[in-house]
């Protein structure tokens, strides 16, 4: 059975430890994320017919702000797995 993850601490959580953990969390999602979309846009069918070096800095660009977005969103609630984990382990 699969379970959603909330990307929300728990009702019964506590504020973060440290508010840096939360970022640092939200930045290490960021980039998992960031890996993810540069490697599904690899795997592209065919060759771009209007491919240039702009337009590919342009998408990298474009791929890393939404990546970003993502993770300050808790699109994929990483982060507050790797909250909790790293969390669990400062104690």
């Amino acid at each position: 059975m699969i379970r959603a993850v909330s990307a929300s601490p728990p009702a019964n959580a506590t504020a973060p430890v440290d508010p840096e953990l939360r970022k640092a969390a939200v930045a290490f999602e960021a980039l998992l994320l960031r890996q993810l979309i540069g490697t599904m846009r690899k795997g592209s069918l065919g060759e771009d017919m209007f491919g240039s070096s702009a337009s590919t800095t342009y998408r990298e660009m474009a791929d890393a702000r939404t990546a970003d977005a993502l993770a300050e969103r808790g699109a994929f609630g990483m982060a507050v797995l790797i909250e909790r984990q790293l969390k669990g382990s400062a104690k």
